[in-house]
């Protein structure tokens, strides 16, 4: 049976993020092959990766600023849509389609 994300494994907060990212950076110049720092850090090659595309380069506050206004941005866009919704129920209303 397969498996939720959620029981996979935790989810990891972009501070953490930032810094297991810092953490691989420093293995790395150490001279550690990505296979071993994958298996310290305690993550997958894809998952490694697609950190290292979002947050690469950030300072910890910088990556929770980012996910504070994806969510934001996510809100927002919810509530345009059901704003566009209600004009639009309001338009057949007033046109006598009902």
């Amino acid at each position: 049976m397969a498996r939720s994300r959620r029981e996979r494994g935790k989810r990891h907060s972009p501070e953490q993020i930032v810094r297991k990212l810092r953490e691989a950076d420093a293995m790395l110049s150490a001279g550690k092959s990505v296979g071993e720092v994958l298996q310290q850090l305690v993550v997958s090659e894809p998952t490694y990766h697609r950190w290292r595309n979002q947050y690469g380069g950030m300072k910890p506050e910088e990556a929770k600023r980012l996910k504070q206004l994806e969510q934001e941005n996510a809100r927002l866009k919810k509530l345009v849509a059901e704003q566009a919704l209600d004009i639009q129920i309001l338009k057949e209303v007033s046109s006598g389609n009902w």
